[in-house]
């Protein structure tokens, strides 16, 4: 094997991880609330004059504004949250091209088209047209997800406890199959009628060997397929799945036309052997890391209390540690071939996982962990943390107030440190007696980007030295499962749905007044609830955020 394809190789192997961190950039409300555009135009605000003062001062609007441009000149948040999902696809189907199911058949078809074309173009146009019609094939399993689910229901999935427990059952199944439990395989009488189809001449004849491909290499594939079309729907993105299978079928399609075009490079690629059941397996590892994910959602939306964070460690870690131990050899699965000697990619990517596994190890103990802290529970949900001792309740707010829903989130949502209000209007009621400004966080227990937040911009000093003396805090979850009141319970006027839990509260409060769905949204009002300065969606660059509060101070107290 020529060294620039073990190269290619190892970089395969090495980013096949990241397809299970291709989170949601944003957390869409719960059912049924439907939106229109999460953003909102700096120019369309209006800022009123206090009748103690003349104006706010233009220069401070102004750099609040420019402040907050950076990040709304970005892409949206549902283009952004497409391309992470198309990327993950394009991973997935660099990775299925390393199953035993596929990666044998490499040759064999690149070779069947040049001998059988007569000549070189006509191999390079039906290798390419093969390429085209695998594309075609699983951009249309995409949209039969879409059209069978709609919108309205995939935008339900990214909290939907029941939809995300049977997402951990179903990725649970794919790792089992992955190690060899069973495998997942599709009625063989509807295999071999679409092979025999395939035999035809012309374009119907190529449709049907792509077909075909797809039919056969299901058992090692599905997983995977299975695996992006469930992250796909739970970002709740109409588009997501045919997105997903898009990226996916590219990659898978791109070898086939490559080879074609160029068949010397036949030469260069690897025999099969056992590394192929290798690279299942350590994706079979990572669909149970995967899976422990959609469980840690439920857990947090229902309150199960199960998956503290240094619980969600503690299997990570177990996880990857024998993911480790297998890449050395020392466990093996039943398909296994003996394994004489450590490949130097093997070796490589052995290194990366023990590696990754010795950085956790902290994480039990309150290290931050910033580079993963956007996929594990909330840091309020650590039992013991060094730097802060044992997590103890705080339903009473610094001033003597008692905090309303403070029993339901300080504990396990709110991070370390930090003391805001849970409540809206208690919050805008705290601020008039205090005379501060409110900053509204709409945040969610699923929310990616919203742990990240916390835990790479939240804990800086200067930040920090900011939210919690020159704010009220108000942490609004939009995605809590706890009922309302039955005196609290109302039929939006928004919406037209009948809002019966916090979460539906909080997040129609959001769309109705702010015109955005998106988390984290960040809101600086003054005690009677006018927007001070743009709001800002999640920006981790410190320094901007940083300018962003101050702005959001200033101008409170130039109002005031």
């Amino acid at each position: 094997m020529k060294v620039n394809f073990k190269l290619l190789i190892l970089l395969l192997l090495l980013i096949a991880p990241a397809y299970m961190f291709a989170k949601a950039d944003t957390t869409n409300n719960l059912e049924g609330v439907e939106f229109t555009d999460g953003t909102i135009n700096p120019d369309s605000l209006s800022f009123e004059e206090s009748p103690d003062t003349a104006t706010v001062k233009a220069d401070s609007v102004k750099a609040a504004a420019q402040t907050v441009a950076k990040v709304q000149k970005a892409e949206p948040e549902g283009k952004r949250s497409l391309w992470s999902i198309f990327i993950a696809g394009l991973i997935g189907g660099f990775a299925a091209l390393l199953m035993p199911c596929i990666f044998p058949m490499l040759p064999l078809t690149v070779s069947f088209f040049t001998k059988q074309a007569g000549s070189r173009a006509s191999g390079i146009s039906k290798a390419l047209l093969y390429g085209l019609f695998i594309i075609i094939i699983y951009v249309a399993l995409g949209m039969i997800i879409t059209i069978a689910f709609g919108s309205d229901a995939l935008n339900a999935l990214s909290t939907n406890g029941v939809f995300n427990f049977i997402f951990f059952l179903l990725l649970i199944g794919f790792a089992a199959s992955f190690f060899g439990a069973f495998e997942i395989t599709l009625p063989s009488s509807f295999v071999n009628k679409m092979d025999a189809k395939s035999d035809k001449g012309g374009l119907v004849g190529l449709f049907f060997m792509a077909f075909s491909l797809s039919l056969v290499s299901f058992s090692c594939t599905g997983p995977i397929i299975g695996t992006l079309l469930v992250e796909a729907a739970s970002k709740g993105e109409r588009l997501g799945p045919a997105i997903g299978m898009l990226g996916f079928s590219i990659a898978l399609a791109i070898p086939f036309g490559l080879f074609a075009m160029f068949p010397s490079m036949l030469k260069s690629l690897p025999k099969s052997g056992g590394w192929l059941n290798s690279v299942k397996v350590v994706l079979g590892f990572l669909e149970l890391a995967l899976a422990l994910k959609f469980l840690s959602n439920v857990d947090l939306a229902y309150h199960w209390n199960w998956l503290d964070r240094e619980v969600f460690l503690s299997l990570w870690i177990a996880i990857f540690a024998l993911m480790g131990l297998y890449l050395i050899g020392k466990i093996k699965f039943s398909h296994d071939s003996e394994l004489k000697f450590l490949s130097v990619p093997r070796t490589i990517l052995a290194i990366v996982v023990f590696s990754f596994v010795v950085y956790m190890v902290p994480g039990l103990w309150g290290a931050p962990l910033k580079s993963i802290s956007a996929f594990l529970p909330p840091s309020a949900t650590q039992d013991f943390d060094l730097s802060s001792g044992v997590a103890t309740s705080a339903n009473v707010h610094s001033d003597g107030k008692v905090k309303k829903y403070a029993e339901i989130f300080h504990e396990r949502g709110t991070p370390k440190g930090f003391d805001p209000y849970y409540d809206y209007d208690q919050a805008l009621a705290t601020a008039k007696e205090l005379n501060k400004p409110v900053i509204i966080d709409f945040t969610g227990w699923n929310c990616v980007n919203c742990r990240k937040m916390e835990a790479n911009v939240w804990t800086d000093p200067a930040v920090a030295k900011l939210l919690k003396e020159e704010f009220v805090m108000a942490e609004l979850f939009v995605d809590d499962k706890t009922e309302l009141e039955p005196n609290e319970q109302f039929v939006s006027t928004y919406s037209g749905k009948k809002i019966n839990t916090i979460g539906k509260k909080n997040s129609d409060f959001q769309a109705a007044t702010f015109d955005s769905n998106s988390q984290p949204l960040y809101v600086i009002v003054d005690p009677a609830g006018k927007v001070l300065v743009p709001q800002s969606g999640a920006n981790y660059n410190i320094e901007e955020y940083k300018a962003f509060l101050q702005a959001g101070v200033d101008a409170f107290k130039q109002k005031n």
